[in-house]
Protein backbone atom coordinates (compact mmCIF):
# COMPACT_ATOMS: atom_id res chain seq x y z
CA UNK A 1 0.00 0.00 0.00
CA UNK A 2 1.67 3.32 -0.88
CA UNK A 3 0.65 5.99 0.79
CA UNK A 4 -0.42 10.01 -0.60
CA UNK A 5 2.86 11.96 -2.75
CA UNK A 6 3.89 14.09 -0.45
CA UNK A 7 4.57 17.57 -2.19
CA UNK A 8 7.66 18.01 -3.87
CA UNK A 9 10.78 19.80 -2.31
CA UNK A 10 11.65 23.00 -2.33
CA UNK A 11 14.26 23.73 -4.52
CA UNK A 12 17.52 25.28 -3.05
CA UNK A 13 18.18 27.58 -5.04
CA UNK A 14 22.03 28.89 -6.32
CA UNK A 15 23.62 32.12 -5.94
CA UNK A 16 25.39 33.36 -9.22
CA UNK A 17 26.52 36.82 -10.77
CA UNK A 18 24.01 39.22 -12.19
CA UNK A 19 23.17 39.66 -15.58
CA UNK A 20 21.73 43.14 -17.55
CA UNK A 21 18.78 40.86 -17.56
CA UNK A 22 17.92 41.22 -14.02
CA UNK A 23 18.31 44.62 -13.66
CA UNK A 24 14.68 44.90 -13.32
CA UNK A 25 13.80 42.42 -10.93
CA UNK A 26 16.74 43.53 -9.01
CA UNK A 27 15.47 47.18 -8.38
CA UNK A 28 12.27 45.42 -7.17
CA UNK A 29 13.90 43.01 -4.65
CA UNK A 30 15.88 45.72 -3.69
CA UNK A 31 12.81 48.36 -2.67
CA UNK A 32 10.84 45.57 -0.98
CA UNK A 33 13.77 44.49 1.30
CA UNK A 34 14.54 48.11 2.10
CA UNK A 35 10.96 48.63 3.33
CA UNK A 36 9.61 48.06 6.63
CA UNK A 37 8.55 44.21 6.57
CA UNK A 38 8.93 41.65 8.61
CA UNK A 39 9.44 38.58 5.37
CA UNK A 40 12.77 40.61 4.19
CA UNK A 41 16.50 41.17 5.93
CA UNK A 42 18.51 44.06 4.94
CA UNK A 43 21.87 45.78 6.28
CA UNK A 44 19.71 48.32 7.80
CA UNK A 45 21.59 51.33 7.00
CA UNK A 46 19.52 54.80 7.19
CA UNK A 47 17.34 54.54 4.27
CA UNK A 48 13.84 54.49 4.77
CA UNK A 49 11.48 57.17 5.24
CA UNK A 50 12.29 61.01 4.76
CA UNK A 51 14.24 62.92 4.89
CA UNK A 52 16.34 60.33 3.28
CA UNK A 53 14.88 58.14 0.93
CA UNK A 54 14.94 54.41 0.10
CA UNK A 55 17.07 55.13 -2.67
CA UNK A 56 19.14 57.85 -1.65
CA UNK A 57 21.92 56.28 -0.65
CA UNK A 58 21.35 52.94 -2.59
CA UNK A 59 20.58 53.54 -6.06
CA UNK A 60 19.53 50.49 -8.53
CA UNK A 61 21.91 48.15 -7.92
CA UNK A 62 23.61 47.25 -10.75
CA UNK A 63 22.81 51.48 -11.88
CA UNK A 64 26.12 52.26 -9.15
CA UNK A 65 28.40 49.58 -10.42
CA UNK A 66 31.69 50.83 -11.74
CA UNK A 67 34.42 48.59 -13.54
CA UNK A 68 35.31 46.43 -10.33
CA UNK A 69 32.50 45.85 -8.89
CA UNK A 70 30.67 42.64 -7.89
CA UNK A 71 27.31 41.68 -7.59
CA UNK A 72 25.65 38.23 -6.68
CA UNK A 73 22.21 37.14 -6.88
CA UNK A 74 20.42 34.31 -5.40
CA UNK A 75 17.31 32.86 -7.84
CA UNK A 76 15.11 30.27 -6.23
CA UNK A 77 12.04 28.82 -8.98
CA UNK A 78 13.16 30.60 -11.54
CA UNK A 79 12.66 34.06 -8.92
CA UNK A 80 15.11 36.52 -7.38
CA UNK A 81 15.06 36.18 -3.63
CA UNK A 82 18.81 37.45 -2.75
CA UNK A 83 21.27 40.10 -3.94
CA UNK A 84 24.70 41.05 -2.54
CA UNK A 85 26.45 44.12 -3.57
CA UNK A 86 30.56 44.68 -2.98
CA UNK A 87 32.93 47.37 -4.20
CA UNK A 88 36.44 47.28 -4.44
CA UNK A 89 38.55 49.66 -3.34
CA UNK A 90 41.35 49.42 -5.97
CA UNK A 91 43.92 51.18 -4.13
CA UNK A 92 44.46 49.05 -1.37
CA UNK A 93 42.29 45.92 -2.84
CA UNK A 94 39.95 45.63 0.13
CA UNK A 95 35.77 44.88 -0.87
CA UNK A 96 32.97 46.28 0.96
CA UNK A 97 29.61 44.74 1.35
CA UNK A 98 27.34 47.56 0.08
CA UNK A 99 24.11 45.85 -0.05
CA UNK A 100 22.68 42.52 1.36
CA UNK A 101 19.35 41.92 0.61
CA UNK A 102 16.70 38.90 1.03
CA UNK A 103 13.48 38.28 1.00
CA UNK A 104 10.81 34.95 1.62
CA UNK A 105 10.39 34.93 5.24
CA UNK A 106 12.06 32.42 7.30
CA UNK A 107 14.12 31.70 4.17
CA UNK A 108 15.68 35.28 3.84
CA UNK A 109 18.56 34.37 6.42
CA UNK A 110 19.84 31.56 4.98
CA UNK A 111 19.66 33.23 1.17
CA UNK A 112 21.65 36.28 3.11
CA UNK A 113 24.16 33.66 4.42
CA UNK A 114 24.65 31.42 1.39
CA UNK A 115 25.19 34.85 -0.79
CA UNK A 116 28.06 36.27 1.97
CA UNK A 117 29.86 32.69 1.39
CA UNK A 118 29.97 32.89 -2.19
CA UNK A 119 31.12 36.51 -2.12
CA UNK A 120 33.58 35.36 0.28
CA UNK A 121 34.79 32.32 -2.14
CA UNK A 122 35.04 34.36 -5.27
CA UNK A 123 36.21 37.43 -4.28
CA UNK A 124 39.21 35.46 -1.58
CA UNK A 125 40.54 34.12 -5.55
CA UNK A 126 41.06 37.78 -6.69
CA UNK A 127 43.37 38.44 -4.30
CA UNK A 128 41.55 40.83 -1.88
CA UNK A 129 43.70 41.51 1.12
CA UNK A 130 40.55 42.59 3.82
CA UNK A 131 36.45 42.72 3.75
CA UNK A 132 35.02 45.02 5.09
CA UNK A 133 31.07 45.76 6.23
CA UNK A 134 28.84 48.19 8.61
CA UNK A 135 25.14 47.10 9.32
CA UNK A 136 22.61 47.75 11.57
CA UNK A 137 22.80 45.65 14.94
CA UNK A 138 19.23 43.61 14.19
CA UNK A 139 17.29 41.16 12.00
CA UNK A 140 20.68 38.78 12.72
CA UNK A 141 22.97 41.33 10.39
CA UNK A 142 26.12 41.34 13.37
CA UNK A 143 25.53 37.45 14.12
CA UNK A 144 25.08 36.18 10.43
CA UNK A 145 29.07 38.47 9.65
CA UNK A 146 30.51 36.85 12.53
CA UNK A 147 29.37 33.08 11.33
CA UNK A 148 31.03 34.45 7.92
CA UNK A 149 34.50 34.95 9.91
CA UNK A 150 34.50 38.80 10.30
CA UNK A 151 34.98 40.77 13.68
CA UNK A 152 32.93 43.24 15.31
CA UNK A 153 35.76 46.27 15.67
CA UNK A 154 33.62 49.33 16.34
CA UNK A 155 30.38 51.40 16.10
CA UNK A 156 29.75 54.76 14.16
CA UNK A 157 27.03 57.10 14.75
CA UNK A 158 25.27 58.62 11.15
CA UNK A 159 24.15 62.25 11.65
CA UNK A 160 22.39 63.79 9.14
CA UNK A 161 20.97 67.90 9.09
CA UNK A 162 17.70 68.20 7.10
CA UNK A 163 17.58 70.25 3.76
CA UNK A 164 15.26 72.80 5.36
CA UNK A 165 18.10 74.23 7.37
CA UNK A 166 19.77 76.96 5.17
CA UNK A 167 23.63 76.58 4.71
CA UNK A 168 25.54 78.93 6.75
CA UNK A 169 27.49 81.45 4.39
CA UNK A 170 30.98 80.71 3.37
CA UNK A 171 34.12 81.89 5.38
CA UNK A 172 36.19 83.91 3.12
CA UNK A 173 39.83 83.17 2.66
CA UNK A 174 40.76 85.89 5.26
CA UNK A 175 38.46 84.12 7.98
CA UNK A 176 39.86 81.08 7.08
CA UNK A 177 43.47 82.19 7.62
CA UNK A 178 43.11 83.32 10.76
CA UNK A 179 41.51 80.02 11.77
CA UNK A 180 43.91 78.15 10.04
CA UNK A 181 42.19 75.94 7.43
CA UNK A 182 43.57 76.00 4.14
CA UNK A 183 43.00 73.30 1.52
CA UNK A 184 45.34 69.97 1.92
CA UNK A 185 48.53 69.16 0.00
CA UNK A 186 50.75 65.77 -0.23
CA UNK A 187 53.18 67.10 1.52
CA UNK A 188 50.69 67.01 4.60
CA UNK A 189 50.35 62.99 4.08
CA UNK A 190 52.42 62.97 7.63
CA UNK A 191 50.58 65.28 9.40
CA UNK A 192 47.29 64.00 8.52
CA UNK A 193 47.88 60.26 9.69
CA UNK A 194 49.77 61.55 12.94
CA UNK A 195 46.24 63.19 13.39
CA UNK A 196 44.47 60.01 12.64
CA UNK A 197 47.04 58.03 15.20
CA UNK A 198 45.93 60.54 17.49
CA UNK A 199 42.10 60.31 17.21
CA UNK A 200 41.76 56.14 16.48
CA UNK A 201 42.76 54.33 19.13
CA UNK A 202 45.45 51.70 18.43
CA UNK A 203 43.52 48.23 17.97
CA UNK A 204 41.44 50.00 15.49
CA UNK A 205 44.75 51.32 13.60
CA UNK A 206 46.00 47.96 13.75
CA UNK A 207 42.74 46.40 11.76
CA UNK A 208 42.07 49.62 9.32
CA UNK A 209 45.97 49.52 8.51
CA UNK A 210 45.70 53.16 7.21
CA UNK A 211 49.33 54.13 5.32
CA UNK A 212 50.65 57.42 4.99
CA UNK A 213 50.73 56.58 1.22
CA UNK A 214 46.84 56.93 1.56
CA UNK A 215 46.75 59.98 2.64
CA UNK A 216 48.32 61.23 0.39
CA UNK A 217 45.37 60.08 -2.52
CA UNK A 218 43.48 63.27 -1.27
CA UNK A 219 44.45 65.45 -4.18
CA UNK A 220 42.95 62.80 -6.23
CA UNK A 221 39.65 62.52 -4.69
CA UNK A 222 40.33 60.30 -2.68
CA UNK A 223 38.18 59.48 0.51
CA UNK A 224 40.16 58.82 3.52
CA UNK A 225 39.53 57.92 6.23
CA UNK A 226 37.28 55.53 5.99
CA UNK A 227 33.20 55.46 7.16
CA UNK A 228 30.68 52.91 6.63
CA UNK A 229 29.37 55.79 3.95
CA UNK A 230 31.88 56.33 1.85
CA UNK A 231 31.74 52.95 -0.61
CA UNK A 232 28.28 53.72 -0.96
CA UNK A 233 27.81 58.22 -1.71
CA UNK A 234 28.76 59.84 -5.10
CA UNK A 235 30.02 62.52 -5.49
CA UNK A 236 30.25 65.87 -8.13
CA UNK A 237 33.19 67.36 -6.29
CA UNK A 238 35.44 66.22 -3.09
CA UNK A 239 37.48 68.66 -1.25
CA UNK A 240 39.89 68.15 1.97
CA UNK A 241 40.91 70.86 4.20
CA UNK A 242 42.88 70.84 7.31
CA UNK A 243 43.07 72.96 10.42
CA UNK A 244 47.12 73.85 11.35
CA UNK A 245 47.62 75.23 15.17
CA UNK A 246 48.15 78.66 16.22
CA UNK A 247 51.87 79.81 16.46
CA UNK A 248 51.67 79.88 20.01
CA UNK A 249 51.31 76.29 19.88
CA UNK A 250 53.65 73.87 21.77
CA UNK A 251 54.28 72.50 18.06
CA UNK A 252 52.72 75.12 15.57
CA UNK A 253 53.44 72.56 12.91
CA UNK A 254 50.88 70.06 14.05
CA UNK A 255 47.27 69.81 12.80
CA UNK A 256 45.07 69.94 14.74
CA UNK A 257 41.86 68.95 12.60
CA UNK A 258 41.01 67.91 9.07
CA UNK A 259 37.30 68.49 7.20
CA UNK A 260 36.27 66.82 4.03
CA UNK A 261 33.69 67.35 1.92
CA UNK A 262 31.52 65.49 -0.72
CA UNK A 263 29.13 67.27 -2.87
CA UNK A 264 26.73 64.82 -4.18
CA UNK A 265 25.99 64.84 -7.75
CA UNK A 266 22.57 63.08 -7.83
CA UNK A 267 19.97 62.00 -5.23
CA UNK A 268 21.68 61.78 -1.77
CA UNK A 269 22.84 63.95 0.88
CA UNK A 270 26.12 65.62 0.92
CA UNK A 271 29.05 64.25 2.75
CA UNK A 272 30.99 65.98 5.61
CA UNK A 273 33.70 64.11 7.59
CA UNK A 274 35.59 65.68 10.65
CA UNK A 275 38.57 64.62 12.58
CA UNK A 276 40.18 66.64 15.43
CA UNK A 277 42.57 65.89 17.94
CA UNK A 278 41.15 65.29 21.79
CA UNK A 279 40.46 68.41 23.48
CA UNK A 280 40.14 70.51 20.09
CA UNK A 281 37.08 72.32 19.08
CA UNK A 282 35.62 71.22 16.38
CA UNK A 283 32.86 74.04 16.19
CA UNK A 284 34.98 75.99 13.22
CA UNK A 285 36.11 73.27 10.81
CA UNK A 286 31.68 72.05 10.65
CA UNK A 287 30.93 75.35 10.45
CA UNK A 288 33.56 75.83 7.67
CA UNK A 289 32.86 72.48 5.75
CA UNK A 290 28.71 73.52 5.53
CA UNK A 291 30.04 76.71 3.90
CA UNK A 292 31.92 74.71 1.20
CA UNK A 293 28.74 72.64 0.50
CA UNK A 294 27.13 75.71 0.04
CA UNK A 295 29.46 77.23 -2.57
CA UNK A 296 30.04 74.00 -4.07
CA UNK A 297 26.28 73.17 -4.82
CA UNK A 298 25.78 76.93 -6.04
CA UNK A 299 28.74 76.93 -8.28
CA UNK A 300 27.46 73.68 -9.94
CA UNK A 301 24.39 74.69 -10.14
CA UNK A 302 22.85 71.62 -8.31
CA UNK A 303 19.11 71.21 -8.77
CA UNK A 304 18.45 68.91 -5.67
CA UNK A 305 19.41 69.36 -2.18
CA UNK A 306 18.94 66.25 0.28
CA UNK A 307 20.76 67.82 3.18
CA UNK A 308 24.17 66.58 4.88
CA UNK A 309 25.52 63.38 6.29
CA UNK A 310 28.13 62.76 8.87
CA UNK A 311 29.57 59.58 10.08
CA UNK A 312 31.45 59.52 13.85
CA UNK A 313 33.05 56.69 15.46
CA UNK A 314 31.61 56.27 18.62
CA UNK A 315 35.36 56.84 19.87
CA UNK A 316 35.58 60.29 18.59
CA UNK A 317 33.20 61.62 21.04
CA UNK A 318 32.30 64.23 21.82
CA UNK A 319 32.28 65.39 17.85
CA UNK A 320 28.63 65.05 17.30
CA UNK A 321 27.71 67.72 20.08
CA UNK A 322 29.28 70.33 17.48
CA UNK A 323 27.51 69.01 15.16
CA UNK A 324 24.22 68.90 16.92
CA UNK A 325 25.04 72.90 17.42
CA UNK A 326 24.74 73.10 13.46
CA UNK A 327 21.33 71.41 13.52
CA UNK A 328 22.53 68.05 13.06
CA UNK A 329 20.80 64.92 14.68
CA UNK A 330 22.06 61.51 14.80
CA UNK A 331 19.33 58.88 12.78
CA UNK A 332 21.29 55.62 13.38
CA UNK A 333 24.05 53.68 15.23
CA UNK A 334 25.90 51.24 12.98
CA UNK A 335 28.30 48.16 13.62
CA UNK A 336 31.92 47.89 12.17
CA UNK A 337 33.16 44.62 11.29
CA UNK A 338 36.08 42.89 9.42
CA UNK A 339 37.54 39.89 7.75
CA UNK A 340 41.07 39.59 6.62
CA UNK A 341 42.51 37.18 4.23
CA UNK A 342 45.81 37.19 5.11
CA UNK A 343 47.72 36.02 7.98
CA UNK A 344 49.51 37.75 10.02
CA UNK A 345 53.06 36.63 11.14
CA UNK A 346 55.15 38.78 13.56
CA UNK A 347 58.48 39.70 12.46
CA UNK A 348 61.73 37.83 13.40
CA UNK A 349 63.24 39.86 16.46
CA UNK A 350 66.25 38.85 19.15
CA UNK A 351 64.84 36.92 22.40
CA UNK A 352 67.20 35.76 25.16
CA UNK A 353 68.81 32.95 24.52
CA UNK A 354 68.11 29.93 26.77
CA UNK A 355 70.85 27.02 27.86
Amino acid sequence: MTGRPGPPPLRAGKVRAARLTDLSALGELSRLAQADDSGSRSLGLPLAGPPIGVFTLFRLPLGAFRPHDLLYVHEQDGHLAGLLRVERDSHRDEWTIVELDAIGLGDAGDIRYRLVQACLRDVARRGAVRFHVACADADGNVELFMQAGFARYGEEMVCFRPADLSLPAPLTEEEAGRLGIRPVGQADAVALFRLYGAVTPAPVQRLEMSRIADWELHGSGSLMPRSSLTPILRFADVETFLQEAPGGAPDPTAVIGFVQVGVAKEDQPHYLRILVRPGADAGPLVRFGLGVIAARSERLDLRHDHGVIAPIRTYESPLEHRLEEEGFGTIATVTLLIKETLVRVAEPALVPAVR
